[in-house]
């Protein structure tokens, strides 16, 4: 694409087109910028454009496709063409720090994500002067370039925070610090004195506070990993300047909004992280400093108001509080008793009330609030940092706190008493509080799983909890607290069960939240595990409930607003799992009510959730009644097939995975026989778009091992093109690091469940593809499987077979993959299937190979033999070298749907030796010794020259157990 006008005009007009609401005008318009993005002088336009053109729209939607065009395309994957030629990438690091720092604020964030994008793979080796660039702007004195450079950096060096230890790490940072630690300080104390400067010049206060904020962001990213010297030796610049801004006084720069956080604000909660840091991971160092933290924090909690603009403050500051008193040698900040009543009275009390906002936020929108609460991600919350912080006091004084706060926990359940329909905020308070109190550690999965033997749990639940799942009065946040503490985990048995019929009936409320409550309760309840880790509540203790359950369950997927709610559905799930074959005789009626809910979210997908629960309860359906009768597997195929056909025909690329792995579930219950309706899906299954996407990788090769073996002659005999088809597949998959051992897993189906005469055509061009692959690029993952592949080569053709076929591509080359590579590398092989292939297949090239015994390969007949007894007895060699760097498929640059594995579709383990072979040990004794008898004599010599004693005695052990002896 060249770089002129009419090039120009016409991205403008395509780009305009992706803005148009009608999704007739703008899918064409992304499909075309989708399909011209490849060409060179594509970013390079976009740049000009948001530089040049006169509509602003225009400028901010080049932007924006830029930046997700780097997102996309930028990171080089091995094996994968180079989406962006090497002359765009020199071009666009040369410009566009200077376009980003250049441009209005809108633009600039655009290219600041870009600038980190583009750092996060090329910074520092190939793009070492990006920081020499960006800090001599710091002497600019302009404002809006030095907050770009810092927006910049700080989006380049949050990952700093959440990276695992590692050398390159260390001196990536190390070579940050050196250049960009000293102009940071530099620029942190200037900024400092021009606030001072412009202390009553509101707008200039804003710019300056905005840059103090990324500025503590980034000494908050730099310091995460260890504390660096420098910071260390400029502690005292840093530490008194930041408790100054902690002084400051929240009216200065106050605005009007009750709801959004100011710039004051922002800035103290970011302070209040930092010296979260240092009192975690730098105490010794950060002591000095401390009780000055402490006091200030204090203060600024005891005159902060219950407006939520000062809500992730009040959260930080009292995070800082939580991670100071869980730390022994703080411990006697808190000793006293009065500081103690102190916390509780006016930090830990006040910020769990239920605040107007927090009821007007839970009205709007219950869903969104309830999901933050279900799954720990209110972080940021009042209640929930005053939850730690009562979590850490506990740690070193269960005892007092305890006391405290069942006086205010005794207080407030009197005023709800008094007045239950005014006075609900009481017990909702007072039910957070013994939660809390009654947790000294939980995870998410399960819980409260260690409880404070101070509070009675039971005691509370009978008299405060089963009266209201009773009889529930109005309130729905009161409610769904109440379906909160009905699964606390340390309650007797008989409670929880008493609690499960109330909770059923409390799904059938047309209350959104009552019914959601209900169902994340039961859904809690039917996870927990018992005391032998089998489930603490039986299907058997269910069975009074089931129909009911399953109605109700069913029934509140129709109620508004819960046709696709993720928590009815999971309990859903969590249910079948639980009855298994007790819901055999309900599924004829639900499978019909499941595929149409499918048919419906197929149009549209976009509760990713929802739709993962979903096709594990089919799952669950189809295993469970396939177990008690297989042959109800078609009425399964009539119910879903059709809708899986027009899945695939609309291409729903977010449940391609999840078809695919439902079909091989099905398919893998018939048996050996493919239905025609199978069959006819085949070729569909081998066109090279589908294997384009990542996420259907995993399930098509499963998918296509299940046709193999239940049809491997059909497929065979069915067309001629069948087997190039996989073949192709094969071979694609073959040549990516990421997908090569799914290549793998489709050869070794082949190998196994192919007709022998229907591939003899093709071995040969099988192993030559497999040896340019291992001399192009030879990773641990491939040579693993390599060696099983070939071992199974071995056990199902022969040894002979397998010497010839190696020897027929060039002379001598058996001998050189034995020597090279299988007893090098066979300790590596690893998982039992795996490992029995191997032992089968070496102990059958040891003993019916001819060539291995009156040949040059001679040998590498003991030291194979010692490879074999070490793959028995010496543990498992799991090292990797230091250059190999895997792909994670989740890693993969840009958009693509993930593989989401359905727990409950998964497949057996598969033995293609089968209890042929029950003990490799015993199969090589007895092969040796019919090997001797062949060539008295031979054998014993060669084992006593060559094979060391440990080796030989573990041999002479296999002898024994299989009662024979070498000849």
């Amino acid at each position: 694409m060249e770089l002129n006008d009419a090039n120009l005009q016409t991205l403008t007009e395509f780009l305009r087109k992706t803005l148009d609401p009608n999704p007739t005008v703008r899918r064409p318009a992304e499909k075309f910028l989708e399909s011209v993005e490849g060409n060179q002088n594509y970013p390079i336009l976009l740049l000009t454009l948001l530089e040049k053109s006169q509509d602003n729209v225009i400028r901010v939607c080049a932007a924006v496709t830029f930046k997700n065009y780097i997102k996309r395309n930028w990171r080089i994957v091995e094996d994968e063409p180079n989406k962006i030629s090497n002359g765009d990438r020199t071009a666009i690091k040369a410009n566009i720090v200077n376009l980003m720092l250049s441009s209005p604020e809108q633009i600039q964030k655009q290219l600041s994500d870009a600038i980190s994008i583009i750092g996060r793979e090329d910074f520092p080796q190939k793009w070492p002067d990006l920081l020499t660039e960006m800090v001599t702007r710091f002497r600019s004195g302009d404002f809006h370039i030095i907050n770009g450079v810092l927006r910049t950096a700080h989006s380049l060096f949050k990952r700093y925070r959440h990276e695992f230890k590692s050398n390159e790490l260390w001196s990536e940072i190390k070579l940050v610090l050196e250049t960009f630690a000293l102009p940071l300080t530099e620029l942190f104390k200037a900024t400092i004195e021009l606030c001072q400067t412009h202390a009553t010049d509101i707008n200039a206060l804003k710019v300056l506070f905005s840059s103090l904020t990324l500025i503590s962001k980034l000494f908050y990213s730099l310091n995460f990993q260890d504390l660096p010297e420098f910071f260390e030796d400029n502690m005292d610049t840093w530490m008194t300047n930041f408790h100054m801004l902690l002084t400051l006084d929240n009216k200065l720069l106050q605005t009007d909004d009750e709801e959004e956080a100011g710039l004051l604000e922002l800035l103290k909660s970011q302070i209040c992280d930092n010296a979260a840091l240092y009192a975690q991971k730098y105490d010794e160092e950060f002591q000095p400093y401390l009780p000055r933290f402490v006091t200030a924090i204090w203060n600024l909690l005891v005159s902060t108001g219950q407006e939520v603009k000062y809500d992730l403050l009040v959260s930080n500051a009292i995070q800082f509080l939580a991670s100071v008193c869980e730390r022994p040698h703080y411990k006697h900040l808190f000793e006293d008793q009065n500081i103690l009543t102190s916390i509780c009275e006016k930090v830990i009390v006040p910020n769990m009330e239920f605040r107007s906002a927090d009821e007007e936020a839970f009205e709007d929108n219950s869903e969104e609030y309830i999901r933050r609460d279900l799954e720990g991600s209110d972080i940021d919350t009042r209640r929930r940092a005053a939850c730690d912080l009562v979590r850490g006091l506990c740690k070193f004084f269960e005892g007092p706190v305890t006391a405290i706060f069942s006086g205010y926990v005794n207080s407030m359940l009197g005023e709800y008493a008094k007045n239950p329909g005014g006075n609900w905020k009481h017990k909702d308070a007072a039910i957070y509080l013994v939660t809390s109190l009654a947790s000294k550690a939980q995870t998410q999965k399960h819980g409260i799983t260690q409880a404070n033997e101070l509070v009675n749990l039971n005691e509370f639940f009978v008299n405060h909890i089963l009266p209201d799942l009773k009889s529930p009065n109005g309130k729905n946040i009161l409610i769904y607290r109440v379906g909160k503490a009905s699964y606390i985990r340390n309650l007797p048995k008989e409670q929880l069960i008493q609690a499960t019929p109330l909770l059923i009936t409390h799904l059938q409320a047309e209350s959104t939240v009552q019914h959601t409550y209900a169902a994340h309760a039961l859904e809690r309840l039917f996870t927990m595990r018992g005391p032998n880790n089998t489930t603490l509540i039986t299907a058997a203790e269910m069975a009074p409930f089931t129909e009911q359950l399953l109605n109700n369950l069913f029934k509140a997927l129709a109620l508004p607003g819960s046709s696709e709610n993720e928590y009815i559905m999971k309990a859903i799930m969590r249910s079948f799992s639980l009855l298994q074959e007790a819901i055999v005789p309900y599924i004829p009626t639900l499978i019909g009510q499941l595929t149409h809910k499918l048919l419906l979210v197929s149009k549209n997908p976009s509760k990713p959730h929802f739709n993962h629960y979903l096709f594990e309860s089919l799952c669950l359906s189809v295993r469970i009644t396939c177990k008690a009768n297989p042959t109800t597997v078609s009425s399964f195929e009539e119910a879903l097939f059709p809708v899986f056909t027009e899945i695939l025909q609309n291409d729903v690329q977010e449940f391609l995975p999840y078809v695919f792995q439902v079909m091989s579930l099905l398919l893998e219950i018939h048996s050996n026989s493919i239905p025609s309706s199978y069959m006819a899906l085949f070729p569909h299954l081998l066109q090279p778009v589908l294997w384009e996407r990542t996420g259907n990788i995993p399930p098509l090769v499963r998918l296509l091992q299940a046709y193999l073996e239940k049809g491997g002659a059909s497929i065979a005999n069915s067309a001629a093109d069948k087997i190039p088809g996989l073949l192709g597949v094969f071979q694609k998959l073959i040549a990516s690091k990421a997908n090569d051992h799914q290549g793998f897993y489709l050869l070794n189906s082949i190998i196994e469940h192919m007709p022998p005469d229907s591939i003899t055509q093709y071995r040969k061009q099988i192993f030559i593809l497999l040896f340019q692959r291992l001399q192009s690029s030879k990773t641990t993952k491939f040579i693993k499987s390599f060696l099983v592949f070939v071992n199974l080569y071995c056990v199902k053709y022969g040894a002979i077979a397998l010497q010839e076929i190696f020897d027929s591509i060039q002379p001598k080359m058996f001998g050189m993959v034995l020597e090279k590579i299988v007893i090098p590398e066979v300790q590596k092989v690893s998982g039992a299937v795996e490992k029995k292939i191997c032992a089968v297949g070496i102990t059958k090239v040891l003993t019916e190979c001819p060539a291995m015994m009156d040949t040059e390969y001679t040998k590498l007949w003991t030291p194979l033999l010692q490879a074999l007894i070490g793959l028995f007895e010496l543990p498992e060699d799991d090292s990797i070298p230091d250059d190999e760097h895997f792909i994670d498929i989740e890693d993969a640059p840009g958009y693509q749907t993930a593989f989401s594995q359905l727990a409950f579709a998964g497949k057996k383990e598969h033995d293609p030796i089968g209890d042929a072979v029950g003990n490799p040990k015993i199969l090589l004794a007895q092969s040796l010794h019919k090997l001797s008898t062949a060539c008295p004599g031979r054998v014993p010599s060669m084992l006593s020259t060559s094979l060391n004693a440990e080796a030989l005695q573990y041999l002479q052990g296999y002898l024994q157990a299989a009662t024979v002896q070498l000849v």
